[in-house]
C-alpha cells in the first residue's frame, strides 16, 4: 500500500509539472508578438491567421474584409463553420457557392447565410481564380464538418476511453517498475561509493565524507530517474490527448509546447549560472563559517573551554545570535544575485513586507531586546525560583520573546520580556548555585513585652531546626526587627538549600513555631492585642496547659485595706 501511494504521488507530481510547463509553452505559442500595426504586418510579411476546427487548420486568412482585420475575419469564419458542424440538422451537402453580381466575388453559403467570401486579394495571394479558391475552400469546409461530427460519435469516444485506460495502466506499470528497480540499484551504487570512494578533506578537517558523497550521487540518480518518468508522462499525454476532439488541439502540439517550455527553462538557467555560482559560494562560506564556530561555543557550554568573563550559559544564545547575523549578512549579499531581484514585483513585495514589519514589530523587537538583555545580565536561568511582582515560581521556559513561570499552584504565567525590564526580579536560587550560599527564609512573629526575649530566641531557633530542609549549619538566628507600642517583632532567619520547596518549608516552619511557643507557655498575640490578665483564660491550647489549670478570678482591689 505504501509503495502504491508513492508511485501514485510521483505520477501526479510529474503530471502536474508536465502540464504546467506545457501550458506555459502553449500560452507563449498562443500569444502573438506585439507589432505597431497588425494590418501592415500581414500585408508586408505575408503572415496569415488560420481558420481552425478541432485543431485542424483548413486554410489561412491573410486579408481582412470591411471593418474586420485578418485575425477577426479568420476567427469569425471558424465560428460559423463550427456552429454549422454542431447543428446536426444542417447537412454539409447543402453548402453551395454563390457569386455576387455586383463584384463577381464567390461566397460559400448555407441557405441565405454567408460562411465566407473569396476576395480578389485572396485570389492574388494564392495565384488562382476566385472560383477555384472558393471550390477548394468548400471542400475543406465539408471535410472539416464531417470530421467534427465523426469525432463526437459515441463509438469513437468509447474507443478513445478504452485506449486511454489501457495507456494509463501501461504507464503506471512502467513507473512502478522503474521505481522498484531503481531503488535497489541506486542504494547498491551508494554502498559501493561509500565503501570504495575516500572522503574529501584538508589535513584533519573533513569537508565531504564518503557517506555524504554517496548521498550526493544518490540525489543525482534520483533526479535522472525523475527526468525519465517526466519524459514518459510527456509522451503519454501526447498520445492520450489526441483521442478526444476537445483535447486534440493540445495533444497535437503538446510535445512542441513541452520542448519549448524546457528550452526556455534551460536558457534561463544558463543565463543565471554565473549568479547561481556566486550564490553557491556565499552559501558554502556561510555553512563552513557556522560549522567552524559551533564547536567553540559547544566547548564553552559543556565547560571544556573557559573564557574569562564569558559564562557557559551565554554560549548557546551567543551562537544563535551570531548564526542569525551571519545568515542575515549572507542573505543580503546573495539577494542581488537572485532571479527577479530588480523586477518591480520583487521590489514591491520587499517594500510591502518592510511596511508590515515596521508596523507590527514594535512590541516584538522590544521583547527580543529584553530577552537578549536578560540573557547577558544573567538575571535567572531555567529551573530557578524567581519572584516578579506578585508572581513567584519556577522558570520553565526562557525565550527571546517571553518567560514562562510555573507557580506553586501549577499555574503557568507568561510574562513578556519587555515587562521584566521594568520591574525587579528576585532570584531565590542564584545565591546557592553561584555563590554556594543557601537561601535565607524569613518570617516574623510579634509577642508581648512580658515574654523574655532570650526565651523567644531559643524557642524560634528550636522551631527552625525542627523543620525539614532547614540547615543546622549555618545556624538559624533571630533578629528583633522592631519595638512597637504593644509588642515586639521577632524575625526568624533560617537557611535552606531547597528554594524550590519554599512554600512547604514555610508552612512546616510556622507549624513548628506554634508548637514550640505553646510548649513553653508563650502566647502568640496580635500586635495590638492587650487585655487584663485577671479573669481571662489563657489563649494557649488546652492540651499544652497543666492538668490543674484553672481560669483565674477577676479581682478588684479598692486600695482601702482596712475597709
Amino acid at each position: 500500500m505504501k509503495r502504491f501511494r508513492n508511485v501514485l504521488i510521483g505520477f501526479c507530481l510529474a503530471l502536474f509539472l508536465v502540464l504546467g510547463l506545457s501550458i506555459t509553452g502553449y500560452a507563449q505559442q498562443q500569444t502573438p508578438n506585439p507589432s505597431p500595426s497588425p494590418q501592415a504586418t500581414l500585408e508586408t510579411l505575408g503572415e496569415g491567421f488560420p481558420v481552425t476546427i478541432d485543431g485542424y487548420t483548413l486554410f489561412p486568412v491573410h486579408h481582412g474584409t470591411g471593418p474586420l482585420n485578418a485575425e477577426e475575419r479568420a476567427l469569425s469564419i471558424s465560428r460559423r463553420i463550427e456552429k454549422i458542424a454542431a447543428d446536426h440538422s444542417l447537412s454539409p451537402n447543402d453548402l453551395t457557392i454563390r457569386v455576387d453580381p455586383t463584384d463577381n466575388s464567390p461566397s460559400i453559403i448555407l441557405g441565405d447565410k454567408v460562411i465566407l467570401t473569396v476576395t480578389p486579394q485572396d485570389a492574388k495571394l494564392y495565384q488562382g481564380t476566385q472560383t477555384q479558391i472558393a471550390n477548394h475552400a468548400l471542400e475543406e469546409v465539408k471535410t472539416a464538418i464531417k470530421r467534427y461530427r465523426s469525432a463526437r460519435q459515441a463509438d469513437h469516444l468509447l474507443r478513445g476511453a478504452i485506449y486511454t485506460a489501457i495507456t494509463t495502466v501501461v504507464l503506471y506499470l512502467l513507473i512502478a517498475a522503474i521505481l522498484f528497480l531503481s531503488e535497489r540499484i541506486f542504494f547498491a551504487i551508494r554502498r559501493v561509493i561509500v565503501s570504495l570512494v575516500p572522503g574529501w578533506g584538508i589535513q584533519s578537517f573533513e569537508i565531504l565524507s564518503p557517506e555524504r558523497i554517496g548521498n550526493i550521487v544518490l540525489r543525482i540518480l534520483k533526479f535522472l530517474r525523475f527526468l525519465v518518468i517526466l519524459t514518459l508522462v510527456c509522451f503519454y499525454l501526447t498520445f492520450v490527448l489526441r483521442f478526444f476532439p476537445w483535447t486534440r488541439p493540445f495533444g497535437d502540439n503538446f510535445l512542441t509546447y513541452f520542448l519549448d517550455a524546457m528550452d526556455l527553462v534551460a536558457k534561463q538557467i544558463a543565463i543565471y549560472l554565473p549568479n547561481l555560482f556566486i550564490v553557491a559560494i556565499i552559501a558554502a562560506i556561510t555553512y563552513y563559517v557556522l560549522k567552524t564556530i559551533r564547536p567553540f561555543f559547544t566547548a564553552i557550554k559543556q565547560g571544556n573551554l573557559r573564557v574569562q568573563g564569558f559564562y557557559p550559559d551565554w554560549a548557546g544564545p551567543t551562537y544563535n545570535i551570531l548564526q542569525f547575523l551571519i545568515i542575515a549578512l549572507a542573505t543580503i549579499l546573495a539577494f542581488p544575485y537572485l532571479p527577479g531581484f530588480y523586477s518591480p514585483a520583487f521590489q514591491g513585495i520587499s517594500v510591502f513586507i518592510g511596511i508590515l514589519f515596521s508596523l507590527g514589530s514594535t512590541s516584538v523587537i522590544s521583547n527580543i531586546v529584553g530577552g537578549v538583555i536578560l540573557i547577558y545580565t544573567r538575571a535567572f536561568q531555567l529551573r530557578d525560583v524567581i519572584s516578579i511582582g506578585d508572581v513567584t515560581g519556577d522558570v520553565i521556559e526562557k525565550t527571546l520573546l517571553v518567560t514562562r513561570v510555573r507557580t506553586p499552584a501549577n499555574r503557568i504565567v507568561t510574562i513578556p520580556n519587555s515587562a521584566l525590564l521594568n520591574t525587579n526580579v528576585v532570584n531565590l536560587s542564584v545565591s546557592q548555585r553561584e555563590f554556594d550560599r543557601p537561601l535565607i527564609l524569613q518570617t516574623t512573629i510579634t509577642l508581648g513585652y512580658d515574654v523574655p526575649w532570650r526565651k523567644v530566641h531559643t524557642v524560634l531557633i528550636d522551631a527552625a531546626l525542627a523543620t525539614e530542609h532547614i540547615l543546622a549549619d549555618p545556624a538559624p538566628f533571630v533578629l528583633q526587627s522592631s519595638l512597637d507600642d504593644f509588642s515586639v517583632a521577632y524575625q526568624l532567619n533560617a537557611y535552606t538549600d531547597q528554594p524550590q520547596l519554599f512554600p512547604i518549608i514555610y508552612s512546616e516552619l510556622h507549624q513548628n513555631m506554634q508548637d514550640k511557643c505553646n510548649e513553653v507557655g508563650i502566647e502568640i498575640l496580635s500586635p495590638n492585642y492587650f487585655a487584663l490578665r485577671d479573669g481571662n483564660h489563657s489563649t494557649i491550647p488546652e492540651n499544652y496547659l497543666p492538668t490543674d489549670y484553672q481560669t483565674p478570678t477577676f479581682g478588684i482591689n479598692s486600695g482601702n485595706r482596712n475597709g
